[in-house]
This record gives C-alpha cells, structure tokens and sequence, in this order.
C-alpha cells in the first residue's frame, strides 16, 4: 500500500494506469463480451494521428503484435483515444519556458488533477426490462406444437423433394 502511494507521488499529475483497448474476448462463447485489452494496434494510434513512440510517452499502452480484424473495433478503438487526447493535458517540458504546440497553458497544469482509478472505464449500456401486455394471440399460441411441426417439416422436406425427382425422371 505505501509502495503504491509513493509511486502515485512519484508521478503525479500523471494517472496511476495507462489507456487501454477495448477488445472482444476469444472463444465463441465469450465473443459478445468485450474487455480492456493489452494495448492499441499501430493502425489505431496511426488512425487517432499519433505515433507509437508519443503515445507510450501519454499514457497510452501500444501493442504491436495485435491487429485489427474489423473496421468497427478500429472506429471504437480511435474514438476512445481521440476522446483521451481531448481530455489530455500534456504539461510544458521546461516549466518556466513558454508553452509548444499540444502544450497545456499555465491555468490547465495547475488544475490537472491525478487519476487514481481506470483511465476511461468501459461502460456497460443498462439493460432495460421492456412491459408489455399479454394478449389473446399470445396465449393461443403453442411453442411446443408449432417447433414440433416444423422439426417434422424440416424432416420430411428431404423425402418430398426426392419423390418429386423421381416422378421428372419418370
């Protein structure tokens, strides 16, 4: 714990952990999920206008061996850095000397606060329970009976179209 303070001192203004990805877990089973993965491909990073030098210099994990394997994680994934550089305030490298281009002002570097949680949490969408009232139709209608019958379809559907080829051949 005390280790943990002294480095947090140590670096301050700059935020305890550096930004992650957003990336969908392996497997089939757990593709829907997504998590906060690794780093950053060099696509994204070339994307958000950056190189992966300055991004590891800002905070910004990178990693070079993952790729992207479809253009809406790379959207997603240029929009959280974009949203990041935004909310960036890069602090002079002389304190006393005027402020670059990319540089925060005076004021900014005096109200810069350090962030002690995740840089950017994912935020999961609420899952909203939607009323409705039951109908007739619905209680009328039977799921075991109508899956039956078309899993009986499904089965004789073979069989129909066999006959009907031996009847063009005939």
């Amino acid at each position: 714990r005390l280790a943990r303070a002294a480095r947090a001192a140590k670096i301050a203004p700059r935020p305890l952990k550096t930004l992650k990805p957003i990336v969908h877990c392996p497997t089939q089973k757990y593709s829907a999920k997504t998590r906060l993965g690794r780093g950053f491909t060099l696509q994204e990073i070339k994307a958000a206008g950056m190189t992966p030098k300055y991004a590891r210099t800002v905070g910004i994990s990178v990693d070079h061996r993952r790729t992207n394997r479809s253009a809406e994680s790379l959207n997603a994934n240029v929009e959280r850095l974009k949203a990041y550089q935004a909310k960036l305030v890069v602090f002079p490298r002389k304190r006393l000397s005027a402020p670059k281009n990319g540089d925060a002002s005076a004021e900014e570097c005096k109200a810069a606060t350090q962030l002690s949680g995740t840089v950017l949490p994912l935020s999961k969408p609420a899952k909203e329970i939607e009323m409705a009232d039951v109908t007739d139709e619905m209680k009328s209608f039977k799921a075991f009976t109508t899956m039956r019958v078309a899993r009986k379809e499904t089965k004789v559907d073979g069989d129909r179209i066999a006959a009907v080829n031996a009847k063009k051949k005939d």
